[in-house]
């Protein structure tokens, strides 16, 4: 990474990610749902200093290149705001189809006030 680059801090390193199908499992077992009218998000407890995320794209959404521009948008709105969002939870997000037309700021603004106060 270029020095002075502004995108130091602001990373998303793997560990702040959830990976695995079982880790994705337990959230929608044991977890909590909220809605708005970008996303469905799934929350769970995980006793870790930090908040793990992970992404579910339905087919349904569009094809393989529509399906990794929403993937894209909504990790750079995770990446940007990470420490902003509460410690201590495995989240899992599902864009709904107004996420692909949706304006940046309008699809932060609604994820953010989603996952405040948890």
């Amino acid at each position: 990474m270029p020095t002075g680059s502004s995108t130091h801090g602001n990373l998303f390193p793997r560990e702040a990610r959830l990976v695995r199908r079982g880790e994705f499992d337990a959230v929608y077992r044991a977890g909590k749902r909220r809605s708005s009218s970008h996303y469905t998000v799934f929350l769970r407890a995980n006793e870790l200093p930090q908040s793990r995320f992970g992404f579910s794209i339905k087919k349904a959404l569009g094809g393989a290149v529509a399906r990794n521009r929403i993937r894209r948008r909504l990790r750079e709105v995770v990446r940007c705001h990470r420490l902003e969002i509460p410690a201590g939870w495995d989240i899992v997000i599902h864009p709904k189809s107004t996420v692909a037309r949706a304006p940046f700021a309008a699809l932060t603004t609604d994820l953010l006030r989603l996952l405040k106060d948890m």
